[in-house]
């Protein structure tokens, strides 16, 4: 499985917020479905149960550490791609 991410130069918000949204929801479904809680992917991502809870809700624009540590407790493949905005 692989999350995409995305930092534009300058992006419209609502480019930002559907990229955050994606990862929320990717991240969100993966951790259920390998049956692992949010307490305990903070615990092995080595971040706060507070992060966990905003990056999935949509509420954070993690740094990509943070969405790095995430994708690989579970076990997830980053796509990066830099692009300019108009």
């Amino acid at each position: 499985m692989e999350v995409s991410v995305v930092f534009y130069n300058f992006a419209p918000k609502s480019i930002i917020y559907n990229t955050v949204m994606n990862l929320a929801v990717t991240l969100k479904e993966r951790r259920q479905a390998l049956g692992i809680s949010q307490v305990d992917l903070a615990e092995m991502a080595g971040i706060g149960i507070a992060t966990v809870k905003s990056i999935e809700c949509g509420k954070a624009n993690p740094s990509f550490r943070t969405v790095e540590a995430l994708a690989e407790v579970l076990g997830l493949e980053l796509s990066l791609a830099v692009r300019k905005t108009v």
